[in-house]
């Protein structure tokens, strides 16, 4: 028994008509008579009474196209998932984000969930230890991060995905009007090295190029130490301008570092050999809104 002998056999019971049963299955008369009769002889049974006029579903009959009904749908149903899981649509990613990666992966899983709701994204906080290991030997099927935190390996691919300026970051009406070089009478917060080194770096050289020394600095190696830090005032801190936009209330005051230079480069990395078949429909997502100039910053 195959699916086509039943889906003839369906045709046949619905319209008790042998020659539009084999119009409709694309297939001759005979062999339509032929999938009845090798059906009845499987199951030992008569499923149709032929007359020169008629043909009548016998009880056996109707019987099987309650079953045959059910088997024909359920391999539909196979079929679908089966072309799901091969083309993408169904499955599971593993997404991780640095510690200052989150609103641009967060519009991306966003609208990537939306159009593959079949596709389950599990988001976890990038762990920095071994991240050639973690991103070639698959514990992450993605990665968002600085482009300069990326390793070097021929099997990672990069997509570069927006760049995002630096921001200075006070408490709202716990200072006035404020410059760069107006850190050295404050006190600095910082996100430690060890949690998200680019950013570090990159404000270290900003320091220095401005010739700014911190009148002290504070480091926090927890994202929420830092904005509570901030949020009641003990200093000001130096962060990219997306996360800042993702996080922040009423309680923050946002400045723009003038005649300076500070965007910090991000991209989203995977192993270029990856064999999840929702990899590149997650690529293809990332890659809209890299292109859109609206979210150069992820915001």
């Amino acid at each position: 028994m195959d699916v086509n002998q039943l889906n003839c056999f369906i045709t046949v019971a619905q319209t008790l008509n042998f020659s539009e049963a084999a119009r409709r299955n694309y297939v001759s008369q005979s062999t339509v008579s032929r999938y009845i009769g090798d059906l009845e002889k499987e199951f030992g049974v008569k499923l149709f009474t032929r007359t020169h006029r008629d043909v009548i579903i016998t009880n056996e009959g109707k019987i099987l196209l309650t079953y045959a009904l059910e088997m024909v749908e359920s391999l539909k149903k196979a079929k679908t998932a089966l072309r799901r899981i091969h083309d993408g649509e169904q499955g599971r990613l593993t997404v991780a984000c640095d510690v200052t990666s989150v609103s641009f992966p967060g519009q991306c899983v966003a609208e990537f969930s939306k159009r593959y709701p079949n596709i389950t994204v599990e988001l976890c906080r990038l762990d920095s230890d071994d991240l050639s290991q973690s991103i070639r030997g698959g514990e992450y099927d993605f990665c968002f991060l600085p482009r300069d935190m990326v390793p070097e390996s021929s099997e990672i691919e990069t997509l570069s995905t927006h760049t995002d300026p630096l921001v200075m970051v006070t408490a709202s009406g716990r200072f006035g009007k404020l410059r760069l070089v107006d850190i050295s009478q404050h006190r600095l917060l910082l996100l430690g090295e060890s949690c998200a080194p680019i950013i570090y770096m990159e404000i270290m050289d900003l320091l220095r190029t401005f010739h700014v020394s911190p009148k002290e600095e504070l480091s926090f190696e927890d994202i929420n130490s830092l904005m509570i830090a901030v949020s009641s005032g003990m200093g000001v801190a130096v962060l990219p301008k997306s996360f800042i936009g993702f996080i922040s209330g009423k309680q923050l005051v946002c400045r723009t570092i003038e005649d300076a230079e500070t965007g910090i480069a991000y991209v989203t990395a995977w192993n270029k050999n990856t064999q999840n078949p929702a990899a590149a429909l997650f690529i293809s997502t990332v890659q809209k809104f890299a292109e859109d100039e609206d979210n150069v910053y992820g915001i």
